[in-house]
């Protein structure tokens, strides 16, 4: 099974990918825990630069350079997925059709060039405002984080996204073990048997 967590910065998907994947293991399944944009790959890499605003990508070549991150550890995904693995992403395809779509670019482009990544088999909407998120973070912001109109456009996309079948929206706001205790609610049904 693949998990995707999707939601804007500060919105907790992180710590919350953590408490699932331990919860998943606890529950004696065996999970891995994958964050993108996976700054560990050459890709990666030139991402990070990008958003410390050492580099001046537009919009495609940013959502581009996403996409093809991702591709990156395809090979890896397809491998734990195939051995039984719950793979859980922070971050995954939804998060190019978010931001590229908050830039005007094409959702049908977005959605095509990643239709060969392996699909999520549910993909959690952890919906938070963007005025949350600046306060959650207040320093070390990147260039996405520091645009509260592009992160209202993005959340509108995420919420828009939501609406399709296989995504459970969860209100971010709440507390971590309120939040996780939703997510591993939600999932509950969709598990086989460990």
């Amino acid at each position: 099974m693949l998990i995707a967590l999707e939601g804007l910065d500060q919105a907790g998907k992180e710590t919350q990918g953590q408490l699932l994947r331990d919860g998943l293991r606890a529950d004696g399944r065996r999970a891995r825990l994958e964050s993108f944009p996976d700054y560990g790959t050459s890709i990666g890499e030139e991402i990070a630069r990008a958003l410390q605003g050492e580099r001046d990508y537009g919009p495609d070549v940013m959502q581009l350079l996403y996409v093809a991150n991702r591709y990156e550890r395809k090979a890896d995904l397809q491998r734990w997925l195939e051995a039984g693995i719950i793979v859980i992403c922070d971050r995954y395809v939804a998060s190019s059709v978010a931001y590229g779509e908050a830039q005007d670019l094409d959702v049908g482009w977005l959605d095509e060039m990643q239709r060969f990544l392996p699909p999520p088999d549910v993909t959690f909407l952890l919906d938070i405002p963007p005025e949350l998120a600046a306060t959650r973070k207040s320093t070390g912001l990147d260039r996405y984080e520091r645009d509260l109109a592009l992160l209202t456009r993005v959340r509108a996309s995420y919420l828009r996204q939501a609406e399709q079948d296989g995504w459970i929206r969860v209100d971010g706001s709440h507390g971590k073990a309120e939040v996780a205790d939703a997510i591993m609610s939600a999932l509950g049904g969709r598990l086989a048997p460990a």
